[in-house]
């Protein structure tokens, strides 16, 4: 079996979603070898063929979309209760929804982590919906969601050469300094990549633990050993009870009792830390309190901390009564 793979596609100036699509095969198949060309033969000699030889079919390697046939897009979705057009797919996407979700799976076991079949599909499924249609929106003119120079797809536009550089340099040298461009891109756009995906790993592992963290005072308050992980939305959909959650901070000095939001993202809480509370700190809260360890209540009443376990609790129970 040859494990080795070539991978074409078009030279020249590059976008997002030719240097994602890339990015994503190479990750899958670690052997490979990049062809950036406009050669007929040579692309239709590769493995895979991205973003160029205009072919979409995903069984022989092929995913482009530049074809006048062309008509692939995302399933239909209902947005506010209306059934919308799902995003027209780029070559970012093509290559997604083949092998994302083999990439996922290549990049968790190589950080340690084994996931099933149904996280390996949550994860391909949200990475696409966070980050790849974007790529694709922008490539193919359904929206402008990269003004500026700040969206990813223009970030990655910058790294091309420009007139300048490519002044009295011949056509070879012009080819691979693009080429070096063409793999800084890709470079950078795997790091994002992979930094989302161990983010929503750690989301999916951090579910589990914190269904399992003990419960305090009559169940309304949630411990949590650990700090850093995200608790919110397994609390607000499946914890009603909870009105705070104590963890130790980042710096293990002291532990913070927070306060649970009436659904993610909201500034508007179950419960409010006390009023008289608002903005003291140590001495000052800790006279108010008679918690003798307390370090701090935010002005704002969403978040206090206490030095030790057992002065968060109780900060806790003194807020409940």
């Amino acid at each position: 079996m040859n494990d080795h793979k070539t991978i074409a596609t078009h030279s020249g100036s590059f976008h997002a979603d030719d240097v994602f699509g890339v990015g994503v095969l190479m990750g899958v198949f670690p052997l490979h070898t990049l062809v950036r060309t406009r050669n007929n033969e040579k692309i239709e000699s590769a493995d895979f063929a991205v973003d160029v030889g205009g072919i979409w079919d995903a069984e022989t390697g092929r995913f482009d979309h530049h074809q006048r046939s062309f008509k692939g897009a995302r399933p239909a979705r209902l947005v506010e209760g209306e059934e919308t057009a799902g995003v027209g797919y780029a070559s970012a996407g093509l290559v997604w929804s083949e092998y994302g979700g083999a990439y996922v799976k290549a990049l968790a076991s190589s950080s340690g982590f084994e996931l099933d079949a149904q996280a390996l599909a949550e994860i391909a499924r949200s990475i696409d919906m966070s980050l790849v249609q974007y790529l694709d929106i922008v490539d193919t003119g359904q929206g402008d969601v990269a003004p500026g120079i700040f969206g990813l797809s223009a970030l990655i536009a910058q790294l091309n050469t420009n007139w300048m550089e490519e002044k009295g340099l011949d056509a070879g040298t012009k080819a691979q300094l693009q080429e070096s461009r063409f793999r800084e891109a890709m470079a950078i756009t795997r790091k994002l990549l992979d930094r989302a995906i161990i983010k929503k790993v750690s989301q999916l592992r951090s579910m589990d633990i914190v269904r399992q963290a003990p419960k305090l005072l009559g169940g309304k308050v949630l411990h949590l050993q650990e700090g850093g992980m995200p608790w919110t939305r397994v609390v607000v959909d499946e914890m009603p009870e909870v009105m705070f959650v104590i963890y130790p901070d980042s710096d293990g000095d002291q532990y913070q009792i927070k306060t649970v939001p009436v659904e993610p993202g909201s500034f508007v809480a179950r419960m409010d830390l006390p009023e008289s509370w608002a903005g003291l700190r140590d001495q000052e809260l800790a006279a108010v309190t008679g918690v003798p360890d307390s370090v701090f209540c935010h002005m704002n009443l969403f978040i206090g901390g206490a030095k030790s376990l057992d002065g968060a609790i109780r900060l806790a129970e003194l807020a409940l009564q």
